[in-house]
């Protein structure tokens, strides 16, 4: 049986929502782009502390997930990666609820904290819309 979570990460590649490779997902968090970064459980220590270094003080999560180098690599379609930075809080957050259902005591964590940020992201979007509505439709903001 094919893992479910690998087979979101290519969907992922295909909807440009992740950033796969060290360079590129450097580049990602250090734009903000990033919402999650995950790196291969047979990442070498410099590709991890280049990646906690890049992550430290940003708001991006750091995970290490039980794939290997050549999983990740074969998931995305190249020749090797150790780590990706995923750009979609929507995608994260489904990828860290496979994550989870496979490994909870693994994962809980990282599963509750971005299902935390993605109801906030869905929240502020519906707020941004009514504002957007009320502007067009002349409406008055009655509440304070």
């Amino acid at each position: 049986m094919e893992d479910k979570a690998l087979g979101l990460l290519g969907l992922m590649r295909r909807a440009r929502a992740v950033e796969p490779g060290t360079d590129n997902a450097c580049d990602a968090v250090r734009d903000g782009k990033a919402k999650l970064l995950i790196l291969s459980a047979d990442i070498n220590d410099n590709a991890r502390r280049k990646a906690e270094n890049v992550s430290n003080g940003r708001r991006v999560l750091l995970q290490s997930v039980h794939y290997t180098r050549l999983e990740l690599a074969s998931a995305f379609g190249l020749a090797d990666c150790s780590m990706a930075a995923i750009t979609d809080i929507g995608f994260a957050n489904a990828l860290a609820k496979l994550l989870n259902a496979a490994d909870p005591q693994r994962y809980g964590e990282l599963a509750a904290e971005l299902e935390k940020r993605n109801e906030k992201a869905v929240r502020r979007k519906r707020e941004k819309t009514q504002r957007a509505d009320s502007k067009r439709n002349g409406k008055r903001r009655t509440e304070v």
